[in-house]
Formats: structure tokens, sequence, C-alpha cells
């Protein structure tokens, strides 16, 4: 008779207990969390010396109508409400004294010049998104669809918001964003903006390996909806195996201010 190894064993019973009845009840609602999750959630403690929300891509092409991006993102973008949600956390976030920070997507003319691309990389070049017409001007910036969301622009152009330098995939990694958190000594991070299965999810990974607490706010994220996939979705999923919560504004905001 063939016995498994004692620590095959006892590893299969651990996976058995962990995944007992935790099959996801998401008939009703595809994006709802599952009633009987089988991973837990360590949720992220109250320490606003040290908590800043970060937004990514928070501009035209993703967020509004007049965007290039809008007949894939569109219809998320309605349906989490995510530029009002936006809104509300900005102004809980400065009325919390919190630190703020932008990631932006910018391309350049030399970008167009890429030698080889992915799958999104190549959509986006091709409609344009976040064009600018060079690092060193702002010639045609203000009202394009690299520009900011004209609501936020109250927020990020208060003179205290840290706006990094551009990411030009979908991670921090090539941006400061982590020097200047670092630099006022942030270690948990409250995640919002966009694209949520790339950008948002890139982001999201790197800051867990980069040492920080993160937890996202699930409606101020919204993804492409396309025949490829929902990219809302995915995201949701993983992010519930990776983050140390998923918030809703209410909650983000009771948690900046009460």
């Amino acid at each position: 008779m063939f016995t498994l190894p004692r620590r095959v064993a006892a590893t299969l019973a651990s996976v058995a207990i962990l995944t007992a009845g935790a099959t996801p009840s998401f008939a009703a609602d595809p994006y709802a969390d599952p009633a009987n999750p089988a991973l837990p959630r360590p949720g992220m403690a109250r320490d606003l010396p040290r908590t800043a929300l970060v937004v990514i891509d928070p501009q035209i092409d993703f967020m509004s109508p007049k965007g290039a991006a809008w007949p894939v993102v569109g219809k998320n973008v309605t349906d989490t409400h995510i530029v009002p949600n936006l809104l509300r956390l900005f102004e809980a976030s400065k009325k919390a004294g919190i630190t703020v920070a932008i990631s932006p997507h910018y391309y350049y003319p030399h970008d167009h010049k890429w030698k080889f691309e992915g799958p999104a990389e190549m959509f986006q070049h091709k409609i344009g998104i976040f064009d600018r017409k060079g690092p060193l001007t702002l010639d045609g910036f203000r009202g394009s669809g690299a520009d900011f969301m004209p609501e936020f622009k109250p927020y990020i152009e208060d003179g205290n918001t840290i706006v990094a330098s551009p990411h030009k995939l979908y991670s921090q990694q090539q941006n400061d964003l982590v020097l200047q958190l670092r630099k006022q000594r942030v270690e948990k991070i409250i995640l919002a903006g966009m694209l949520s299965n790339l950008c948002v999810e890139s982001h999201l990974r790197e800051f867990l390996e980069q040492g920080f607490e993160v937890v996202v706010v699930r409606d101020a994220i919204a993804g492409p909806q396309t025949p490829d996939g929902d990219g809302y979705l995915s995201a949701l999923i993983n992010m519930r195996y990776l983050a140390h919560g998923l918030w809703t504004t209410d909650d983000t905001i009771s948690k900046l201010l009460n």
C-alpha cells in the first residue's frame, strides 16, 4: 500500500481544512467577496503619519468619456463610481493629513520607437494614450488625455501632493514613487486608480515586495472589460490573495477620519 510522506500528508490535510466549505458564492454578483472566504484578512492598523494614499493614472485618457481608452474602460469606470469615490478619498486624505502621491503614466515620442511591445503596450500606443510631446515640455499637455482629471486638480496641484516621475509599463519599478514615499517614512499604502489588473495590481505586487502594507480601495479602481477578459474581476481575485485588505471608499474614509 502506498503511503504519502508525512510532510506531504500534513500539507494536504492543511489545504483540505483551509478550503473546506470555501466555494465562492459569486452567482448573484461576480464581484462580491465570497461569503465564506478561505483566506485570512489581515487588515491594516491605523497609523496616519506612516500612511499614504497612492492614486495611479488619474488621467483623462482613463477616466473621462473624452479619453482614448473609454471604449474599453468606460463601463467599469461608470459602474464603480471611481471618479466621485476618488474625489472623496482625496478630500478625506487631505483632512486626515496623510501623504498623497500620484503615479502617472506618460508616453513620449521616443517611447513609440520601442523595438518590441506587449499586447497592452501595442494597444496603448496605437490609440495614443497618455501621449506628450516630450519630457522637457508641457506644450499641449493641459487638457490632453495625459492631463489629470479636472476634478482632481485642486488636490493634486495644491503644492503638497507628490507627483512621481512616470511609470512606463505597469509598476513603479521605473519611477521614483518608492523613494518619495520612503523619504516621508511611509510604510502603509492605500491604493487606488487604474487599470485594476495592470498598473494597480503591478503597483500592489511591487509595494509588497518592497515591504509595505497595502490595502486596495475596491470601488476606487477600474479596469478594461474586453472579449479577452474582465480586468476588474481578475484584479479583485488576485487582490484577495495579495492585499492586506480590500476596502470600500466608505470603509477607508471612516478609518481615516474616525
